[in-house]
């Protein structure tokens, strides 16, 4: 059991670390794990959160395919922006830059992004690197407009007093602290389920808090004044959705929504009394998700390209 749970604790090792340059100049890290050839995934982290985020999919994934993992802007070690500063036009210009550092022309992925990570994906539905590469989506925990009015983090009737106070907690300035029992009960009410286990809420809480201050507080700026509802309408790529029911930052409202105006939509699994961080709340949901779409979009494609490859060199014998 000791070894289990430190395995767990321990950050899985990444097979190759590069920089990405974004439109702007701005470096963004990258981490690349499993074989080189395997199907490929790119996951996204949401706000205040980094790489980190993703371990739990990471130590499953990598085993057979190829996982590439990179902190947004500002967070994790990709330090604060360039010119291009905090906008949803540069986490697109970050994602393509990504994609195209890591991925062959032609070469398709899945996509998976985790609240800020989803917005990130919409933001980029209708560019070139994205259709290019992306064979599928899947979008966790993530919504496309009025996040403030829909929050239930506070405790108020919705209305206009309930999504100023939403807006003014997003861009708050006072710094988090260092992780505490209070703390820690703090970011369990607002982001996870009343069930999470105390090892997870604790992980959560140190990637958190370990966001700078300044990169909270933009993105929360961001996110305050968040409209990507054209972002899904141009999402013309298999996308599944996943959230938690007892979702506060992003309720399954906004789920439902984007279920409902995407495309080519694959349903919407709803994981009861989960919260706001699925990946970490509920991994195994998450990875299975995620291999079921490069079962459906990447791998099964890969082995169709080869077949044909096969068969065109027997005609030419």
């Amino acid at each position: 059991m000791s070894r289990l749970l430190h395995r767990d604790t321990v950050p899985p090792v990444p097979a190759a670390e590069l920089t990405a340059r974004s439109a702007d100049g701005s470096r963004i890290h990258v981490e690349l794990h499993g074989p080189e050839d395997a199907p490929a995934v790119v996951l996204a982290h949401g706000w205040t959160c980094n790489t980190r985020f993703w371990d739990a999919q990471i130590r499953d994934l990598a085993a057979d395919h190829r996982v590439i993992a990179y902190d947004q802007r500002g967070h994790g070690l990709t330090p604060a922006p360039g010119p291009g500063g905090y906008s949803t036009h540069a986490l697109a210009d970050d994602l393509e830059a990504v994609l195209a550092a890591t991925l062959a022309p032609g070469r398709r992925a899945v996509l998976a992004g985790h609240s800020m990570g989803g917005m990130t994906v919409m933001a980029a539905a209708a560019r070139p690197g994205l259709r290019e590469h992306a064979a599928a989506v899947l979008l966790c925990s993530t919504g496309s407009t009025r996040l403030a009015a829909e929050a239930t983090v506070l405790p108020l009737r919705a209305g206009a007093l309930r999504t100023r106070l939403t807006t003014a907690v997003l861009g708050a300035k006072a710094p988090l602290g260092p992780v505490n029992p209070v703390s820690r009960r703090i970011l369990k009410y607002a982001t996870m389920g009343a069930g999470s286990a105390p090892d997870r809420v604790d992980s959560c809480a140190r990637i958190v808090h370990a966001c700078p201050r300044r990169a909270r507080v933009e993105w929360g700026h961001v996110l305050g004044e968040l409209d990507l509802a054209a972002g899904v309408r141009e999402l013309r790529v298999p996308t599944a959705v996943i959230a938690g029911t007892d979702d506060r930052l992003t309720p399954p409202v906004h789920a439902r929504a984007i279920a409902a105006a995407l495309p080519v939509g694959l349903g919407l699994t709803e994981l009861a009394g989960v919260g706001h961080m699925t990946p970490m709340e509920a991994p195994e949901a998450v990875t299975a998700r995620i291999r079921d779409l490069v079962t459906r979009y990447v791998a099964t494609g890969a082995a169709a390209e080869r077949k044909a490859v096969t068969a065109e060199k027997e005609d030419v014998a």
